[in-house]
């Protein structure tokens, strides 16, 4: 069993979404293994985009995950890391086809504001939950 972490960005959290993206993801087979709302600071936040603190548009990504709480949750089920890029579709909102969670809901014109994180490989979900759960939180 597969397991990989999610954030419900600021935006997702803005417009009330989370049910509803949550629910497709448990649609699509993937199950809870644990969850938690949290306002991240700038320790977690240089932590988690360590590969883009030197990008021009960092710090418009920093000030905004670090605008209101986010959700923080790790989802299992079968190849669910990329099960879930699949439904989230595209990180440019703009490319995202209509169906996909970005695509419907996704701003099209800030590419950050492209409502979830989710994991991208295997190595990445395993540091990615670490980042934000201990052990002892989540439930196999």
């Amino acid at each position: 069993m597969q397991k990989t972490l999610i954030i419900f960005k600021p935006d997702c959290m803005e417009k009330n979404l989370m049910g509803t993206v949550l629910a497709r993801f448990e649609k699509a087979g993937l199950t809870l293994a644990a969850c938690r709302m949290l306002r991240i600071d700038d320790a977690l936040v240089r932590s988690h985009y360590a590969h883009l603190v030197n990008e021009p548009y960092f710090d418009f990504l920093s000030n905004w995950m670090k605008s209101r709480p986010v959700v923080a949750a790790v989802l299992k089920g079968e190849n669910a890391i990329a099960k879930a890029r699949e439904l989230l579709g595209p990180t440019k909102s703009a490319a995202a086809p209509a169906g996909t969670i970005r695509g419907d809901f996704g701003n099209k014109e800030i590419v950050t504001y492209n409502v979830c994180h989710a994991s991208d490989g295997e190595e990445s979900a395993a540091a990615e939950i670490a980042r934000f759960f201990p052990q002892e939180e989540i439930f196999a």
